[in-house]
């Protein structure tokens, strides 16, 4: 798919709104008859004509309610414009050349076919998306792939203002942005607790999908807590049925009450639209990493120091423990806060903090959520004994990268774009016998590094002949490359290294 203080808005909403829609539901399946005052358990005479206003009026309740939180919300949701350059290819006939890209032609034609075939050329692209207002002197909150990129962002309010918006920050390991213009005395949204979310509960999805301005769509919360979806690294999406489309990305989902509960991000879809599967980012993430970039112009996030794994069945039963409940510690690393609190290979953790750990997605989010230099508890399980272990949790360091496309003059992009990698620890280097490099943990799909055959699980060791063996190597040497040069990468895989040839379109 596509992809802070609390203001005071001139709607202002029950607080018990959502009981107007449980009336209208049960008014239309005929399990209430409004008119009657009999007590529970007693059945009611049949409905008598003069019942038929009282209905209505549960109906009209219903539909005001639907209407207030609209008004609301749409009051706080704005259109964002991207503007960004993109390289295309030129074609000497219409419609793709089968051969451009075939080694045989190139090995016979050479730079003549080169120069038959233009290079891509740089041309403007604009994106539209949507963002909710969260603090009434014009911070907003959208998607990264929203303004990924991008060299200008307009900012269109509902009473058609335009502004020019500046870039706060952004974090991609979970989609979300920052931006800010130049306005005071905004409507916003007051925050929803998205822990508190319930299957069934009704939301409504405001945005901007295909350029129709401030549409409103209804649904249900179909699911809470949907991870290992591939689309971002820190996954605790809402799944709902409401509606969502291109271009609303990074609009808002609300409750009954008007409630911020989440930032609209991404759909399930075979066909490029709705399919009745989309997903949102919780309100109460949302609201911890604009806390961050705001502040600190990134995200500060928790670290543990350990490689976990899902416990499944069959490893349960070869560590001995009677259910399949919590996450199989695989690696503790040096130096880490799970290594000073002697966690060790083979612990499983079962509770953080007194949550019930379910998977390794979900403790991840939980570790990455918590503030470096708080000391939590864990509980273990280890040989086949229950203890409780205190750890002060540091700050996540940098050891992953990710090779950017453009920069910032937008000259297109190079032949590792799309490229992520983290450090290897030292039992890691010990074990396959090599000095140094950093482990492939992303090949985006369809990219030039993808084209040429590098996969996740290969470790680089050179690029361009320079060595490699730390994270910080990857990027300094990635930072000089040329845009459409090729690249040649050393990459140890399996037992032996080869030579790999990444050229970009």
């Amino acid at each position: 798919m596509e992809r802070v203080s609390r203001g005071v808005s001139e709607t202002r909403l029950p607080r018990r709104a959502g009981s107007a829609l449980g009336v209208l539901a049960l008014v239309l399946l005929g399990f209430v008859d409004c008119s009657q005052g009999e007590s529970p358990g007693v059945s009611p005479p049949p409905p008598a004509i003069s019942a038929a206003p009282t209905k209505t009026a549960g109906i009209v309740l219903a539909n005001e309610t639907f209407i207030a939180v609209a008004k609301q919300a749409t009051a706080s949701v704005v259109n964002i414009a991207s503007t960004r350059k993109v390289a295309v290819r030129q074609q000497p006939f219409p419609g793709p050349s089968p051969f451009f890209d075939d080694p045989f032609f190139r090995r016979f034609f050479g730079d003549p076919f080169e120069r038959r075939f233009p290079a891509p050329q740089e041309r403007q692209e604009q994106g539209l998306g949507s963002g909710v207002i969260v603090s009434a002197d014009g911070y907003i909150v959208t998607n990264n792939h929203v303004i990924e990129q991008a060299e200008e962002i307009i900012v269109l309010l509902p009473d058609k203002r335009r502004f020019k918006a500046k870039l706060i920050g952004a974090d991609p390991k979970t989609d979300l942005a920052v931006v800010k213009i130049e306005a005071t005395n905004l409507p916003t949204l007051p925050w929803g607790d998205s822990s508190r979310l319930q299957v069934g509960e009704v939301a409504l999805a405001v945005g901007n999908p295909f350029g129709l301005n401030q549409t409103v769509t209804m649904g249900i919360i179909s699911a809470v807590g949907r991870a290992n979806m591939g689309i971002v690294d820190y996954e605790d999406f809402i799944q709902t049925d409401a509606a969502i489309n291109p271009g609303n990305s990074g609009g808002a989902l609300v409750n009954l009450n008007g409630d911020l509960i989440g930032i609209n991000t991404a759909i399930f879809t075979r066909t490029g639209g709705y399919m009745g599967i989309g997903f949102a980012i919780p309100s109460n993430m949302v609201r911890s990493v604009m806390t961050g970039l705001i502040k600190h112009g990134k995200v500060v996030r928790g670290w543990l120091g350990v490689s976990i794994q899902e416990l499944t069945e069959e490893l349960a039963t070869q560590f001995d423990v009677a259910e399949a409940k919590g996450v199989l510690v695989s690696d503790v690393m040096e130096d880490s806060p799970a290594a000073k609190a002697k966690l060790e290979r083979g612990d499983i953790i079962t509770t953080y903090n007194n949550v019930a750990v379910k998977d390794p997605v979900q403790l991840r989010s939980l570790v990455a959520d918590t503030e470096p230099g708080s000391t939590v508890t864990l509980s273990i399980l280890r040989d086949k004994k229950t203890r409780d272990v205190k750890v002060t949790i540091g700050e996540l360091p940098k050891t992953v990268a990710k090779a950017r496309g453009p920069d910032e003059k937008g000259r297109g992009e190079h032949a590792l774009a799309g490229v992520a990698v983290e450090r290897l620890a030292p039992e890691d280097l010990k074990r396959l016998k090599i000095d140094g490099g950093v482990a492939v943990i992303q090949v985006e799909r369809g990219s030039p590094a993808d084209r040429a055959g590098l996969r996740q699980g290969d470790i680089i060791r050179e690029i361009n002949r320079k060595r490699v063996r730390t994270v910080e190597d990857f990027e300094r040497l990635v930072d000089k490359l040329e845009p459409r040069a090729s690249v040649l990468l050393l990459v140890h895989r399996g037992t032996a290294s080869i030579f790999l040839s990444v050229k970009p379109e």
